[in-house]
């Protein structure tokens, strides 16, 4: 296997030395704070030590056509923004992070990904600053772009580390780090309700809506609905606050940290 380090953090804090694809992979949840399912995440690597530094993610485009222009840009926006906030990157390691479409294995999920990886390997090759590993991540199994050797990285790929089993796992613990989930997971939390509830809420707020709107557009109506608004507001603003407080769900603690 190609031996690869990179640290994570800078030299004044504990450092974390990853090896190799299995250890970035692992690595990955604890530098996003989410499993990125769907996506194409690129982190930047500083110094001969690979301190990790900047970091994007964005959707898989479901439209292969698009990968190209979407790869010159990610390669850009991601140089370009390390070298504002830090310096220019050393190196950058690409992850592709998809669970196989309906009737589809694991490695052709990774086969279908590879031109995108190769797109990507040459759209940070043409601004000079190589990708130093590309990996596939995809229904618990890990592949390596970059490493030729079927002895440490075959066909079928290698299993993902066991939560919470790694070195990586238990300094995150120690940190204080915790993983919220996937990008699935947090999304599906911020889906509109489709009850009959929700229903009546919509109904309900298309004809508040629909008063307010010719009153808005009355001069003195407008005056009468901001002072109302602001009264609304505060009303609700003392009545959350003298609310009983109750032991708060897990997922809210987790939505209050998101939007602090």
């Amino acid at each position: 296997m190609n031996k690869r380090d990179a640290t994570s953090g800078p030299s004044d804090v504990q450092q974390i030395t990853l090896r190799g694809p299995a250890e970035l992979a692992d690595a990955l949840p604890y530098l996003m704070g989410f499993h990125p399912n769907d996506s194409v995440v690129m982190v930047a690597l500083h110094g001969g030590r690979g301190r990790f530094g900047g970091r994007l993610r964005l959707g898989i485009p479901q439209d292969p056509g698009e990968w190209a222009p979407v790869a010159d840009q990610l390669a850009q926006s991601l140089i370009e923004g390390s070298e504002q906030r830090d310096a220019r990157p050393d190196a950058i390691v690409v992850f592709l992070c998809q669970d196989p479409a309906e009737g589809e294995s694991a490695s052709q999920t990774m086969e279908r990904l590879r031109p995108l990886a190769q797109r990507l390997r040459r759209a940070c090759g043409a601004l000079d600053v190589p990708v130093l590993e590309a990996l596939c991540i995809s229904d618990g199994r890990y592949w390596s772009y970059c490493c030729p050797d079927p002895r440490c990285c075959p066909a079928e790929g290698n299993p993902l580390a066991l939560p919470g089993t790694t070195v990586m796992a238990a300094a995150a613990a120690y940190a204080g780090v915790q993983v919220r989930g996937s990008l699935r997971d947090m999304e599906a939390r911020l889906l509109p309700w489709e009850s009959a509830a929700a229903q009546e809420q919509e109904r309900a707020l298309d004809s508040a809506g629909a008063v307010l709107v010719s009153r808005i557009l009355d001069v003195d109506g407008r005056g009468e609905v901001a002072g109302e608004t602001l009264r609304v507001a505060r009303d609700l603003m003392e009545r959350l606050g003298s609310a009983p407080v109750a032991a708060p769900a897990e997922a809210d603690r987790a939505d209050d940290g998101l939007i602090t």
